[in-house]
C-alpha cells in the first residue's frame, strides 16, 4: 500500500487554481499540485447543460490527509459543489512516495 492519493478538482480560472494550490502545499495538505491547461467542461447542473472554461487541479497527497484536505478545499473553493475525486495509486517509486509522505506530515506547516 502506497498511502498516496491523487485528488482531482476543477476551478474556473488560473488565479483561483494557483491560490488553492499554493495554500494546500503551504499547509502541507499536498506535496505537489498541478494546475493543468485551460479546458472546456460540459456538465449537467440544475437540469441544464452547462459549458464552462475550467482548469483541472491535480493534488498529490497521502490518504491520511484526505479528510482535512477535503474540509480545506471546501473552505477555499468558490463552487457550491466542488469536485473532489480521490484516486489511490496501485504503486509508485519508493523515492517519490517517501518524499510525498515527508512533505505532507502534519504539524510542519509554517
Amino acid at each position: 500500500m502506497t498511502n498516496a492519493a491523487v485528488v482531482l478538482t476543477t476551478v474556473a480560472n488560473e488565479s483561483v487554481a494557483e491560490s488553492i494550490a499554493r495554500t494546500l502545499v503551504e499547509e502541507r495538505l499536498a506535496a505537489c499540485v498541478n494546475v493543468l491547461a485551460p479546458m472546456i467542461s460540459i456538465s449537467r447542473w440544475r437540469d441544464a447543460i452547462e459549458r464552462e472554461a475550467e482548469r483541472q487541479i491535480v493534488i498529490k497527497t497521502c490518504v491520511d490527509r484526505l479528510p482535512e484536505l477535503e474540509r480545506r478545499l471546501q473552505d477555499l473553493h468558490p463552487y457550491e459543489v466542488p469536485e473532489f475525486l480521490v484516486i489511490e495509486p496501485a504503486g509508485g517509486s519508493e523515492t517519490y512516495l517517501t518524499w510525498l509522505r515527508s512533505e505532507t506530515r502534519p504539524g510542519d506547516a509554517g
